[in-house]
């Protein structure tokens, strides 16, 4: 759990208030008092005593993103266009080296601009040998935006390019491209672990340190073992992905016949204590084992959609009560990190296909505040306005978001889930302190920081440049290397 904070006191007006979404009446012309990161009272009052301009105001907890990569300087801008995982992972070697800290700040400000007061951060190093200086930058920018994040630390120790014999992507490549591939070394266990020990002295108020088994198809069992035996003595948890692409279901089917999600279980990695990202390739039985362990599922649709995974069965998670979040994974669906659109977009893609049960609007506000919360802050009473809680609070222009209706008897749940976007977030407080004003971050001068990142990423590719063509061969043998079926031989 993160340590308790200590902000500034202040009093919030607004005219309606969503305390616990869906669960709870909405409450009409409220003042909120926070003292010391906490919410301390809700007040009723006159709706004759607020500004016209606070009576168009709508009050909720704010939101948490359950997964995501940090990416600063977008994919797609950076030379990588969206296509399947496994290939569109080789085309990330295009992606300039540029300043952590840039990078980090500049993702948790766009994130705090959309609402999200929390997030999951799954790492990609840059220089896996300046592991520990990105994490310090990461902590830096945490500390400097004042977004929640919890930092999971990637072990990576088998599979690199493909999941299985590396030979044969080898014997798909033109001779002058094997030498680097074979080459590919990654950092050991041992090395991580020491590494861990290391980034806990970077933790503070907003900074906390998870351990991110990259996935199991890129992590040694052994590996998985340990973090699951380090997770249980000190209470750590463990974010990973999971089941993404149908072609890491079929290495882990061939892998592991008695079962991949089993054969976590027996190792102990299944716990309240584990976020899975993605999980798009569940069985009905595994979602109920990993519901009756506690997992927490983050669900990213417009990533999943962007890199042609597909979506999970949200009907079967559902059914097996099996917890979850919603997470971006840096992959929002206009590249505008809009965890709201996100929101809408997973329950209309369930929604309107088939005959499944509506998500219920408590299903969706839950997942979104408390759930994704939970992964990341610990269950510390976050993702609910009452006395006591954190004051993680996000304020949305209600007038604009309704002018056009005639009635006065509004959904107000419902209306936030149909309408709400970025652009109607108007100001977002973590831990009391106001870090989104008139729907700009105010923490950091966020147009300036990307105008930087933008110059010293033309400036790095002016000095280095991967050849566009040698990444489109090595694309072209991994796809040839998951079509001829070389990853369900059975070789872990």
């Amino acid at each position: 759990m993160l340590p308790v904070l200590q902000g500034p006191s202040t009093t919030i007006r607004v005219g309606r208030v969503l305390t616990e979404p869906s669960h709870a009446v909405p409450l009409g012309a409220t003042a909120i008092h926070i003292a010391d990161g906490k919410v301390v009272t809700l007040e009723p009052v006159d709706p004759a005593s607020l500004t016209r301009h606070e009576r168009g105001l709508l009050l909720l907890p704010a939101l948490a993103n359950a997964h995501d990569h940090g990416r600063g300087l977008r994919t797609i801008a950076a030379g990588a266009p969206d296509g399947r995982l496994e290939e569109w992972a080789v085309g990330l070697a295009r992606h300039p080296k540029v300043d952590s800290y840039l990078v980090a700040a500049i993702a948790f400000a766009r994130l705090a601009e959309s609402g999200v007061a929390a997030v999951n951060h799954c790492h990609n190093p840059q220089d896996s040998e300046f592991l520990l200086a990105e994490a310090e930058a990461v902590s830096r920018a945490a500390r400097d935006t004042g977004v929640r994040v919890a930092f999971a630390l990637p072990f990576a120790d088998r599979n690199p390019f493909v999941y299985g014999d590396l030979g044969e992507l080898l014997d798909r490549l033109p001779p002058e491209d094997r030498p680097a591939i074979a080459a590919t070394r990654q950092r050991s266990r041992a090395i991580n672990l020491e590494l861990f020990g290391k980034i806990t002295e970077l933790e503070h108020d907003c900074f906390i340190l998870q351990y991110g088994p990259v996935a199991p198809q890129w992590t040694r069992d052994d590996t998985l073992e340990e973090i699951a035996r380090a997770s249980a003595e000190n209470g750590r948890r463990v974010h990973m992905h999971l089941f993404e692409t149908r072609r890491q279901r079929e290495w882990a089917d061939a892998a592991y016949p008695e079962g991949l999600i089993h054969h976590l279980d027996n190792m102990g990695l299944l716990s309240p204590r584990l976020t899975v990202a993605h999980a798009v390739w569940l069985h009905p039985d595994e979602c109920r084992l990993m519901a009756e362990r506690g997992v927490t599922v983050s669900i990213n649709v417009s990533s999943n959609l962007r890199l042609r995974s597909g979506l999970p069965d949200f009907e079967t998670m559902r059914h097996a009560r099996l917890g979850f979040g919603v997470g971006l994974d840096g992959m929002s669906l206009d590249d505008d990190e809009d965890i709201l659109r996100e929101i809408r977009l997973l329950r209309l893609l369930h929604d309107g296909i088939g005959d499944h049960r509506p998500f219920a609007a408590a299903e969706l506000f839950d997942a979104a505040c408390i759930a994704g919360r939970r992964t990341i802050t610990g269950d510390d009473g976050g993702g609910r306005i009452v006395p006591g809680a954190p004051a993680d609070l996000l304020v949305l222009d209600f007038a604009e978001m309704s002018r056009d209706f005639v009635r006065d008897d509004i959904d107000i749940p419902a209306l936030v889930l149909a309408r709400a976007t970025r652009r109607h977030v108007k100001r977002l407080f973590i831990n009391g302190k106001e870090i989104v004003r008139d729907g700009r971050c105010v923490t950091i001068d966020l147009p300036g920081l990307e105008a930087e990142l933008h110059a010293s990423a033309r400036a790095a590719l002016a000095k280095y440049d991967p050849d566009p063509a040698r990444v489109a061969r090595i694309q072209h043998g991994v796809a040839d290397f998951f079509a001829c079926g070389c990853h369900r031989t059975g070789r872990r």
